[in-house]
């Protein structure tokens, strides 16, 4: 059937993606970090486990990654034993994490210059979008490239865009961030407010989703909203570390980003509150504390 792919990177997000293809039938390769979580998808299918990135290129024709940043990109792509090591020419490299638009084009650049094909393809729709494989995906670099992929994105995603020329889609994605922070935001002074003037959170969410305030975010985050479980589906962390992407791509661009500013500096603050691992709906606590609130399961 299809032809051997590669996937690097096993995390919250890589393990449904890489799932969603095997039983698809597609043959992966797997590689990750941390090795028993390859190994343990592997048992469920998979054609087997590799050492390094370079031994994953070395087998297959188009390569997956889904890592954590940027220096994790760098290091798995161009590192000594990445994948541009053993990459053979015409292959494909689909950097599918959340990752800067400046590494983006220069790891294609790179990975051009050896004749290998390369797309930037983050991901929108967090860990229910990744196992239920309704990501949306936005992909910069080739047409051609783009079209080479698309039958590996529909099977994990519903929303497929080839956006423009490498970059472009870590430039997409970076929007998708600064919305998704600042709809969480504000959701959460809503949440606060309302609560506080003795209305049930879960009236304000119903209430507020029949009108022009409605949003994912009050549908895919509602239960972690009502129910305060802070399981991260999307770690605060991870979202801080967006910001900081979005940020940086703002100054180049000359572009003024106050609210992703301010939602990044409230992110921080959590962090050193210890929630850096919590989803990133835990935001709601520190609007509630800021608030007068302090519930004893957010001390």
């Amino acid at each position: 059937m299809p032809q051997k792919i590669g996937f690097v990177g096993l995390g919250i997000m890589g393990r449904p993606m890489a799932k969603n293809l095997m039983d698809a039938g597609y043959e992966l390769t797997l590689h990750n970090r941390t090795r028993e979580k390859a190994e343990t998808l592997a048992a469920e299918g998979a054609a087997g486990v590799a050492d390094s990135p370079r031994k994953v290129a070395e087998r297959c024709s188009i390569v997956i990654t889904m890592l954590p940043g940027p220096p994790d990109v760098e290091a798995v792509v161009a590192g000594k034993d990445g994948l541009l090591a053993g990459a053979r020419e015409n292959s494909l490299i689909v950097d599918m994490s959340t990752s800067s638009p400046a590494l983006a084009k220069d790891l294609a650049r790179h990975a051009r210059e050896r004749g290998i094909g390369m797309l930037d393809a983050p991901v929108s729709g967090g860990d229910a979008g990744a196992i239920e494989g309704t990501l949306s995906i936005m992909a910069g670099g080739s047409e051609e490239d783009f079209e080479r992929a698309r039958p590996l994105f529909e099977v994990m995603g519903e929303t497929v865009t080839h956006v423009g020329p490498p970059g472009t889609g870590q430039v997409v994605k970076a929007a998708n961030q600064v919305v998704v922070a600042l709809a969480i935001e504000a959701v959460s002074e809503a949440l606060a407010l309302g609560s506080k003037a003795g209305v049930d959170p879960e009236v304000i969410l119903d209430s507020l989703s029949g009108g022009l305030a409605a949003n994912r975010v009050m549908e895919v985050k509602r239960r972690n909203f009502l129910e305060r479980d802070f399981e991260p589906g999307g770690k605060l962390e991870f979202h801080r570390k967006d910001l900081v992407i979005a940020l940086a791509a703002a100054r180049e661009y000359g572009v003024a980003l106050p609210g992703a500013a301010m939602v990044d500096q409230m992110f921080g603050a959590l962090e050193t509150k210890g929630r850096g691992s919590w989803d990133h709906s835990s935001l709601l606590t520190l609007i509630e504390e800021l608030s007068g609130r302090k519930d004893e399961e957010d001390a």
